[in-house]
């Protein structure tokens, strides 16, 4: 039987791909932050035909976003495992919302305006995928 052969967390190799997790997180993150912020409740003002208030829906999201905004020092410098071990909790909490959110407005609003909240769920879904991977590759948190 074959012994599975964990990563050396001190090879160079892993420490190039932990360069590239930081690096797609911090990107990610600062994406979909602004996206969320700015983008989403522009794109709806203009989308939708009862004319929401972009400016209400901007002060809207900043409000959704302060647990976001707390955890983003942690997720831009990525360097510590337990920091980044809660904000993929949080993010996990945040995809959740937003896929119920993209399911809701589908029978809401109907398919015109169901892209927008697809490019927040698929930000979303790639800040997860960064994140474990990243944490997979961090050194163990137990020493």
């Amino acid at each position: 039987m074959a012994k599975n052969k964990g990563i050396d967390p001190n090879s160079a190799e892993n420490q190039m791909a932990i360069k590239q997790m930081q690096s797609k997180l911090r990107m990610g993150w600062l994406i979909w932050l602004l996206y969320r912020m700015a983008g989403l409740p522009i794109l709806l003002g203009l989308l939708l035909a009862t004319e929401p208030n972009i400016i209400g829906g901007i002060a809207w999201q900043l409000l959704w976003l302060i647990p976001a905004l707390i955890i983003t020092p942690w997720m831009v410098t990525g360097k510590s495992a337990y920091a980044l071990l809660v904000s993929s909790m949080l993010s996990l909490i945040y995809l959740g919302a937003s896929g119920v959110t993209l399911f809701s407005r589908f029978y809401d609003s109907g398919i015109s305006v169901l892209w927008v909240y697809g490019i927040d769920l698929i930000l979303l879904f790639l800040i997860n995928v960064w994140l474990f991977k990243l944490l997979k590759r961090l050194p163990s948190m137990n020493g």
